[in-house]
């Protein structure tokens, strides 16, 4: 299943400048995991010990994977998976 991914500019140096990427899986882990094949750089960023970040969140249509299966989250074909670092400051 083919799913859009979303990235944010912070995260763009990791991925050639690209702001979408397309990626195929069946849960959120399995398209990360073809994202990570493509743009190594990108999996330290955003996943530590084979879990997401604590202050990285991952939304399936608008819904944090957090509060649904975590990487487990099934996506269907088309998908979108949008990738959103926090932001901090003050």
């Amino acid at each position: 299943m083919s799913v859009t991914v979303k990235i944010p500019t912070q995260l763009r140096a990791a991925t050639g400048g690209s702001a979408e990427l397309r990626a195929d899986g069946g849960t959120v882990g399995e398209v990360l995991d073809a994202v990570f094949a493509e743009h190594g750089a990108l999996r330290e960023r955003i996943t530590q010990d084979g879990e997401l970040r604590r202050f990285v969140n991952v939304y399936v249509a608008g819904d944090d994977i957090r509060f649904g299966d975590g990487m487990d989250t099934v996506v269907s074909d088309g998908a979108e998976v949008t990738i959103l670092p926090a932001v901090a400051g003050g």
